[in-house]
C-alpha cells in the first residue's frame, strides 16, 4: 500500500472526484441550493479537494510517504468531505470536523517539506 504507485493512483482518481464534484458545483448545485455561502462553500470544498489530489501524488517523493500522503488524504476527506456534506444536508455537526481536516492538510505540506531534513 505505501508505494509509489498508491500513492499516484489515489492522488489521480481522486483528483478525477474532485474535478466531478467541481463540475456538480458548477451545473447542478443551483438546482439543490441557491445560497450563495453554500456554494462558495462548495467551490472552496472542490479547490482544497483537487489541490490535495495532486499534492498526494507527491508523497512519494518524500522521505516518509506514508506519513504525507496519509495526511493529505486524511485532510480531504475531513475538510472538503465535511463541506460538501454541510451543503448537502444541511448538518451543521459536520462544522467541527473542517478544521480538523485543515489541520492534516497543513500538517501534510509540513511532514512533505521537512522530510528532505529529517531521516
Amino acid at each position: 500500500m505505501n508505494t509509489p504507485q498508491f500513492w499516484f493512483t489515489l492522488g489521480s482518481f481522486n483528483a478525477a472526484l474532485a474535478v466531478g464534484l467541481g463540475a456538480f458545483g458548477s451545473h447542478g448545485l443551483q438546482k439543490i441550493t441557491q445560497d450563495p455561502k453554500k456554494i462558495e462553500a462548495w467551490k472552496t470544498a472542490s479547490n482544497y479537494h483537487l489541490l490535495h489530489s495532486f499534492a498526494t501524488v507527491l508523497a512519494p517523493f518524500s522521505s516518509s510517504p506514508l506519513l504525507v500522503g496519509s495526511l493529505f488524504t486524511a485532510g480531504t476527506i475531513l475538510f472538503s468531505g465535511s463541506l460538501y456534506g454541510m451543503v448537502l444536508t444541511e448538518k451543521k455537526k459536520l462544522g467541527p470536523i473542517t478544521p480538523i481536516g485543515g489541520l492534516a492538510m497543513m500538517g501534510g505540506w509540513f511532514a512533505l517539506g521537512l522530510s528532505k531534513f529529517v531521516r
